[in-house]
């Protein structure tokens, strides 16, 4: 059994965009900005929000903050983002989900600018990824294809098995495994709460995606010996040993199934930094398209 170590791969991946950065500005061409956009007060969106922002100050890039009580008016975020599209120094817009109940996601997204969405949700981009044409592509599952080509994992012709079909992640990753492309060329299976026998499809999987959010889930009867195993879950499950009060957990039982596995995510530290490291550069290519 081996480790996916994302925290790794991220790192290859930022210390070449601040390379590719500190050129843009012997260029003097212009750096790339994100902007996150945060609602409320949630701990677990703080927190990746916080990551995020570190991660630009890393390779380089402009990064601002802006912040709004959960009792923000749809209308008035609507216009920031508004604002946010016609703010030529912006080159990326993220705003952090979950968004509150009285402010509709589908509506937040689709106002991005196609250009500027760097976390590839809004529907332009994902009509384009599922086409095949060049697009931004969902952050999580682009962490994931880019994990599995820093460890040169083959994928080509082999059993793709993703667990949750999820617009962020279990259905776009499902769509580029199955791309003729490396990472790419699998045969790809999509099971989900409706799906009957899970655990005889799920021993059939060559590569297995975990990304339902049902703390460990995949059991040791779920997988066979040699596959590889990417878990996209994390939940924070109460501890009252943790100073935090809590831990993190994945949607795969990792004491054991990892010693089945080939290749193995950890949580955290597996898919978590892939997703920011997919992220900048998204938000890199928004930058350099203009410049």
């Amino acid at each position: 059994m081996q480790i996916l170590d994302g925290r790794k791969a991220a790192q290859a991946i930022k210390d070449k965009l601040k390379l590719d950065t500190a050129q843009l500005g012997v260029e003097g061409k212009k750096l790339p900005h994100l902007v996150a956009v945060l609602t409320g007060n949630n701990g677990a969106s703080e927190t990746y929000v916080a990551a995020k922002v570190k991660a630009c100050e890393e390779v380089g890039f402009k990064s601002t903050l802006l912040r709004f009580e959960d009792t923000v008016s749809e209308l008035r975020l609507l216009d920031q983002i508004r604002d946010l599209n016609n703010d030529p120094d912006v080159d990326g817009i993220l705003v952090q989900l979950p968004l509150p109940e009285h402010v509709s996601e589908e509506m937040v997204i689709d106002t991005i600018d196609p250009d500027k969405d760097v976390d590839g949700f809004h529907a332009a981009n994902i009509g384009k990824m599922v086409q095949g044409l060049p697009a931004f592509i969902p952050a999580t599952p682009y962490g994931i294809m880019l994990l599995l080509e820093h460890y040169k994992i083959e994928t080509k012709g082999r059993h793709a098995v993703v667990i949750g079909r999820s617009n962020i992640v279990g259905r776009p990753i499902s769509i580029l495994l199955s791309n003729n492309s490396n990472p790419g060329n699998c045969t790809v299976t999509v099971c989900h709460s409706k799906t009957k026998n899970i655990k005889e499809i799920c021993r059939q999987a060559d590569i297995m995606i975990a990304a339902l959010g049902r703390a460990e889930f995949v059991t040791a009867d779920m997988v066979t010996d040699g596959a590889v195993v990417i878990d996209v879950g994390i939940t924070r499950v109460p501890d009252k040993t943790r100073k935090s009060g809590f831990r993190l957990k994945g949607d795969v039982q990792f004491e054991t199934v990892a010693p089945k596995c080939s290749w193995i995510t950890p949580v955290p530290g597996g898919v978590g930094p892939m997703t920011i490291a997919a992220l900048l550069k998204n938000t890199f290519h928004a930058c350099k398209t203009k410049n």
